[in-house]
């Protein structure tokens, strides 16, 4: 279990900079198949690609805090209903 107490602040955090690498790296959010690409299509020029491998680490980082609420018996909040700009 992480130390995450403070789900939604996390979240937003991480929502927060999801969508900062996500512009830099040109991937939409509001397409599941660019999510699903960024997380799962390896390039071998994306080991250069430090924004693009942060993006990975903070999208994969989200989905084990949502798991991790889940399994706490909370409902995480959806993604792509969070604001796109701040």
């Amino acid at each position: 279990m992480s130390s995450f107490e403070h789900y939604e602040r996390e979240l937003s955090e991480l929502d927060h900079e999801i969508r900062k690498y996500a512009m830099l790296c040109g991937v939409n959010l509001n397409n599941r198949y660019e999510i699903d690409a960024c997380l799962n299509e390896h390039h071998d020029a994306w080991s250069d690609d430090k924004a693009r491998e942060t993006l990975k680490g903070l999208l994969i980082l989200r989905i084990k805090v949502e798991t991790e609420m889940i399994e706490n018996g909370e409902t995480p909040p959806s993604f792509l209903l969070s604001p796109l700009a701040e």
